[in-house]
């Protein structure tokens, strides 16, 4: 298992924070804002309180104070001044909000996180919160991830508060909307996919929707589907492929899917990266793919 990142190059703090490793080195020498340590080779490397204090001057600048000014202060200056716009604003700006989220990551700060949810909270519906920012917060840090600019352990932190938040609504919604008994959901991701965030969302739609919803959750088999054929009415299967089938086509899933489960009827929605460009030739008639979680709520 890796170790948690503490080190970053110029280029790491170019990437997570947006300021041009140009405009860091400027402020360096202008302001002393940073003060990088040096490898044996004369490289730059910088701390995590560093990013940690970059990512604070890159929210205050968002909210329109000068660079001169907050040079003026101590980290522990800064990082009070964020922690009190944080405590005011209702981050009307997705921009700040996702910088905020930023740092809770690096820092592994669930109160900050939950400061940041909850101010966003009493302006945006979850459904906006999700895809507005959530969904592109996600999709950077999984860039940043592939480019080793941030570690998983960052990674798996914030998308574990995100599924609490999920969760949540999904508790509250199960006890609070009535049961449309016209379909059954049984939602799945196959062997080795573990990426469950997206699914655990369509689960939030359809249950926010009234229908019965049976989540099984990361790596199912498909055989051990067969048995839920005959014991639920009206069953819909729907799955998110991110990163499984990779060694075979979504269509030979499709159709190994219904010579496991020895039926060609139950409806099979897939979702997710995988199904964006697949070939839809030899797609079984029983099976269709969704493109995005908004196509999927209309059909709903």
């Amino acid at each position: 298992m890796n170790a948690v990142k503490t080190s970053f190059s110029i280029k790491d703090l170019e990437c997570l924070s947006g300021i041009k490793a140009h405009t860091i080195r400027i402020w360096e020498r202008r302001y002393n804002l940073l003060k990088p340590e040096r490898s044996a080779t004369n490289i730059r490397y910088y701390s995590l309180p560093d990013l940690t204090k970059l990512l604070n001057v890159a929210f205050l600048l968002d909210h329109d104070y000068k660079i001169s000014k907050i040079a003026e202060n101590s980290s522990e200056e800064i990082g009070n001044l964020v922690a009190t716009i944080v405590e005011d604003s209702d981050f009307g700006c997705n921009a700040n909000a996702r910088n905020s989220f930023k740092i809770a990551m690096m820092n592994f700060d669930q109160k900050l996180f939950t400061k940041t949810y909850n101010g966003l909270l009493e302006t945006y519906s979850f459904r906006e919160i999700f895809f507005q920012i959530f969904i592109p917060l996600l999709e950077e840090i999984g860039l940043l991830w592939q480019a080793g600019v941030v570690n998983p352990a960052h990674e798996h932190f914030i998308s574990n508060l995100i599924k609490q938040k999920i969760l949540l609504l999904i508790e509250r919604t199960d006890a609070t909307e009535s049961i449309n008994t016209s379909k059954t959901f049984i939602l799945f991701l196959p062997e080795n996919e573990i990426h469950d965030l997206g699914l655990m969302y369509l689960n939030y739609e359809i249950v926010s929707k009234g229908y019965k919803c049976i989540y099984l959750g990361q790596s199912i088999p498909t055989e051990s589907l067969k048995y839920l054929v005959n014991n639920q009415t009206n069953a819909c299967y729907v799955s998110y492929l991110t990163v499984k089938p990779s060694e075979i086509s979504v269509s030979k899933f499709a159709q190994d899917f219904n010579t496991d489960l020895e039926n060609e009827d139950a409806p099979l929605f897939l979702l997710g990266r995988l199904v964006q460009n697949a070939d839809t030739d030899q797609l079984p008639s029983n099976v269709k793919l969704i493109k995005s979680i908004a196509a999927f709520r209309e059909l709903l």
